[in-house]
């Protein structure tokens, strides 16, 4: 199944760390927190990746496409051919990434709306940001996303923050959806989505789309939206404190997201 990652955003909020690289490539221990929540996906069996670039696009593809550079050992033969020889796989040979320029300054529901192509006629797909890590188990969110058939599923989770809260009913249908409430209660969006083509039917190529608005509103208004609720671990990287807690926890040995060997 696709994982549609929206990796376009400014990242302003998290600039103090490095506002020279897209908020995706700000490296947990040596790799981006990309390369991590890309990870726990394959783990789960899903590898077929699209990305939404956007602001500083550039950075992560050239990662990609220097990929075994990056992640492993080689020796390069400095004569007229360059002839490289890779050491050891990197473990991501079944990965197949995507790389889709969706605008600089487009938001949330123009990026996704920008790479319904490379879904084409699949019909569930996984969406997600890509800032943010979860030992969340994937393939029960997907098997419960198949099991109601409603057009959208997202996570909910119980994070020490304010992000999109959200009510439901007991049987996990969305009643009210608030995007960055100034108080919350209950649970909020964990970012980790299944969705089925439909919803592209809600979007539009308008720059200015927020998915999280609009789009989300009409699809809790239309009965069409789900919860999975997930009372385990779930952080984002919005600011340097995240960061921090994110590269301790890597650098202890304790990351709970970390569900790949």
């Amino acid at each position: 199944m696709k994982v549609v990652m929206l990796c376009g955003g400014q990242g302003t909020r998290i600039r103090d760390v490095d506002q020279n690289i897209p908020k995706p490539m700000i490296p947990i221990g040596p790799y981006p927190i990309l390369w991590h929540l890309m990870k726990t996906y394959a783990a789960a069996g899903s590898m077929d990746f699209v990305l939404c670039l956007g602001h500083l696009g550039h950075v992560i593809k050239d990662f990609f496409l220097n990929y075994e550079a990056f992640t492993g050992d080689f020796t390069i033969s400095l004569g007229k051919d360059k002839a490289i020889e890779f050491h050891d796989g990197n473990g991501e040979e079944s990965w197949r990434v995507t790389l889709a320029d969706t605008g600089d300054a487009a938001q949330t529901g123009a990026r996704v709306k920008r790479i319904q192509k490379y879904v084409a006629d699949d019909e569930n797909f996984m969406l997600t940001y890509g800032d943010g890590l979860s030992d969340l188990d994937l393939g029960g969110l997907l098997d419960f996303h198949k099991s109601h058939g409603k057009i959208m599923t997202v996570t909910g989770v119980r994070p020490p923050g304010r992000f999109g809260e959200m009510e439901s009913d007991d049987q996990g249908r969305i009643l009210e959806f608030n995007e960055k409430p100034q108080a919350t209660s209950g649970r909020i969006s964990g970012g980790f989505f299944v969705c089925r083509r439909e919803v592209f039917d809600i979007l539009d190529d308008s720059e200015d789309l927020v998915f999280e608005q609009e789009p989300i509103r009409k699809l809790v208004a239309d009965g069409e939206m789900m919860v999975f609720e997930h009372d385990g671990f779930w952080q984002c990287m919005d600011t340097s404190r995240d960061y921090h807690l994110l590269n301790n926890l890597w650098a202890g040995g304790k990351a709970p997201w970390k569900t790949w060997n």
